[in-house]
């Protein structure tokens, strides 16, 4: 390239080398849309392999080698944006480091001296240093992105490892990259990677083995002076929020709180500096510092509002009880809880938004309702006037149509009344979670009309969850309604069911009691089984219930099924005759519904013992109908 003058373009070599890049990434981009059938397109995604390995090998010496490594990391940046990472793994971030190392890149990530020798042997003035450091992060995010791509729920204990390394990798990267201040940007970066994968272990349960990474990253965000500006606070007050809710998660609360106290004395610094360098404060930082306080606020009241309710053991002292009842046409605020909300949060979607948090609990499932833990008589009282000042800003307040998500990690600062639609959805599984019945049962039907009243397509999700807990409430608990809190104008007050309801919900108990005929399931459990099958059976895979819900809904439709299916299976080689004389092909049915809705969503992965015990007693029965 060099004969023909400056390596720019006009330059015969680079023009060319430039073309066959863009033609090689268009056929990948094209190839990624297509959906064409497997063979085929793994033999044309082979060909385009082929392609770029070859440009590269092409062309290497005939280019600067300043502008093919830039080239390379370039071109990796393209294929990550198509989500072919393995592809910018291999062909262009590894191909990078091969300059430095010919061996496995995870043996070093535990020595800082190895590996700042290894990668930086001129130091970190040098002018490949930036690119090197970009390739060493690029290359960890594509090794994750893979992971995801072949165990999207960390099932393998391979793949866990192999996110905890990648975290360790992260690491060193930033640890040895922070006293440079010209990297900042690295920093940042490294941050975001950090905090994605960390709340992907963390859902699945990890949170003790990220904390420490969680932990890095606020520090680092602490330490780059370019990211101590404003423009960074609300990144970093997320980082913060992510490190308590870490400690929540592995029942460290005390730590939690102090961790969240520690960022409130952070945020109050960063605006007694920024009062004194300017005199004039416009809006958008108010926002800012308001939006940030507000996320270590949340997680004070999370454990504050439990702890300044406990008494001492050795305290007997009489407690008074508040009759929530009695206490309803009372002016706000009517419990301790809703005037340490007063106290702590202005407005109240920052009031239902601190409620949410308070109740949450990583441990607990939507569908698998259970006491509070510990089960003590005050963290009770607490829960139900929790629930009780939730129900009331509910019933207050419009429901508003934006979506925001309600982990308080990711929180959305709002000054509206009004409670966003998603909110109010997490508070109605909240309820059935903790078996508060009278506040679900008044808080659904006004939830549902607002979510049946919206055009979005995406609403439905939360609909369809919905009408899923309210199918198995009879199920997992037949009872008759008792006296429950309704919704009546901007006032909550106390109401007897409706005499129909009474009527259907004695059926219901009637169905669940036993009252059936031999063999037979109820007829609860068969419009429980039709509606999950008509959630999955839409063409929108974005709209189907949540995956916790789909999952705990077939694992109790398959153990209701079992004992059916014993019954037919003990029946002896007449299979249809005992079929047919009690009814018995309702559970088949079941079955029948239970692997079409396995297989038509995205939960087939995560328990495949279940899959492959379904799929056979399926294949006995059909097989011995068939013989009979």
């Amino acid at each position: 390239a060099a004969f023909f003058g400056a390596v720019a373009p006009g330059n015969p070599v680079v023009d060319s080398f430039e073309a066959e890049l863009r033609g090689v990434l268009g056929f990948l981009r094209r190839l990624g849309g297509a959906g064409e059938a497997k063979p085929q397109q793994h033999d044309l995604h082979r060909r385009g392999a082929n392609t770029l390995f070859n440009i590269w090998i092409k062309y290497k010496p005939r280019l600067p080698e300043w502008y093919y490594n830039e080239k390379l990391l370039k071109v990796g940046d393209s294929l990550t944006q198509i989500k072919e990472y393995k592809l910018a793994l291999l062909q262009c971030y590894g191909r990078y480091l091969q300059q430095f190392i010919s061996g496995n890149l995870d043996d070093i990530i535990d020595d800082v001296h190895r590996f700042k020798s290894t990668f930086f042997p001129n130091g970190f003035r040098d002018k490949n240093a930036a690119l090197t450091f970009r390739a060493l992060q690029e290359r960890n995010v594509c090794i994750y992105q893979m992971v995801c791509s072949s165990d999207r729920y960390l099932q393998n204990q391979e793949s866990l490892q192999t996110c905890l390394n990648v975290l360790s990798s992260l690491r060193l990267n930033m640890q040895v990259a922070l006293p440079q201040e010209n990297l900042c940007w690295l920093i940042y970066n490294g941050t975001i990677h950090i905090y994605t994968i960390c709340r992907h272990l963390m859902m699945r349960g990890q949170s003790a083995k990220v904390l420490e990474y969680l932990l890095w990253a606020s520090i680092c965000m602490e330490s780059s002076i370019p990211l101590l500006s404003v423009h960074y606070l609300t990144w970093r007050a997320t980082l913060y929020t992510a490190v308590s809710q870490c400690y929540f998660d592995c029942q460290a609360g005390i730590h939690g709180e102090i961790f969240a106290r520690r960022g409130l004395i952070k945020i109050d610094e960063l605006k007694q500096l920024e009062n004194n360098s300017s005199s004039l404060e416009n809006s958008e930082t108010k926002k800012i510092f308001r939006e940030a306080t507000l996320k270590m606020s949340v997680m004070i009241f999370k454990r504050a509002v439990y702890e300044s309710r406990r008494k001492p053991k050795s305290c007997f002292r009489p407690k008074l009880r508040v009759s929530l009842k009695e206490a309803q046409n009372l002016p706000w605020p009517r419990t301790t809880t809703e005037r340490l909300l007063t106290e702590m949060f202005d407005g109240a979607a920052a009031q239902f938004l601190a409620i949410l948090e308070a109740l949450s609990d990583s441990s607990r499932h939507v569908l698998r309702p259970a006491p509070p833990v510990p089960d003590e008589i005050e963290i009770r009282d607490v829960i139900s006037e929790l629930f009780f000042a939730g129900l009331e800003i509910l019933s207050g307040n419009s429901i508003k149509k934006q979506k925001v998500l309600v982990r308080s990690a990711e929180l959305h600062f709002t000054r509206e009344k009004g409670v966003s639609g998603d909110a109010a959805v997490k508070f109605i599984k909240l309820a059935f979670s903790y078996e508060e019945w009278d506040v679900f049962d008044s808080a659904i039907e006004f939830v549902v009309n607002f979510l049946q009243a919206q055009d979005d397509p995406t609403w439905k999700k939360a609909e369809m969850e919905l009408k899923l807990l309210t199918l198995m409430q009879p199920l997992l608990f037949p009872r008759k309604f008792k006296h429950g809190f309704s919704i009546s104008g901007n006032n909550t007050k106390e109401a007897r069911t409706p005499h129909s309801s009474e009527k259907k919900e004695m059926c219901r108990s009637e169905c669940c009691s036993g009252s059936l005929k031999h063999g037979e399931p109820s007829h609860d459990l068969m419009i429980l089984a039709t509606t999950v099958f008509s959630c999955v059976s839409t063409s929108m895979q974005n709209i189907q219930p949540d995956k916790e819900i789909l999952v705990d809904v077939v694992m109790f439709l398959w153990q209701k099924c079992k004992t059916g299916l014993q019954r037919i299976q003990t029946s002896g080689s007449d299979y249809l005759k005992y079929i047919h004389k009690y009814k018995a092909y309702q559970w088949v049915r079941v079955l029948w519904i239970i692997n079409e809705v396995i297989q038509k969503s995205s939960i087939a992965d995560t328990n495949v013992v279940m899959l492959a015990e379904i799929t056979l007693h399926l294949t006995a029965i059909l097989e011995n109908v068939a013989d009979s």
